[in-house]
């Protein structure tokens, strides 16, 4: 057995720190269901202490079974790791016609290069 333990965490990484850039409407409306594959994904920020260390997890899921598209990682959050992550997710898709990418409104969403992307 691994023994694997959660401990409740104090602080939440939060990447809204104010407009930085342009925010968008929410079209999504908490609905999180697709009916068909590549339709809804979302995307998050996730900070994972380890030890005296912070990582940082961004990936990309799909709201129609919850299968990962893409991810990535980084010892900081950067636009670096956020371009990675969405250049691997949209390199696996053709058509994009009526597609919704989900995030929240942090700072990394609200950059004219994401959001152009």
């Amino acid at each position: 057995m691994l023994d694997l333990k959660c401990k409740i965490r104090k602080v939440r990484y939060r990447s809204y720190k104010t407009e930085v850039g342009k925010v968008v409407q929410n079209v999504l409306e908490r609905t999180f269901k697709a009916r068909l594959p590549n339709q809804k994904w979302a995307t998050e920020v996730t900070q994972i202490n380890r030890k005296d260390q912070k990582i940082y997890l961004s990936p990309i899921i799909d709201l129609f079974n919850g299968a990962i598209i893409s991810y990535s990682t980084s010892k900081s959050t950067n636009m670096k790791m956020i371009s990675q992550m969405s250049d691997k997710a949209f390199g696996k898709v053709q058509y994009t016609e009526g597609f919704i990418l989900h995030a929240d409104q942090g700072w990394h969403y609200q950059q004219a290069g994401y959001r152009k992307a």
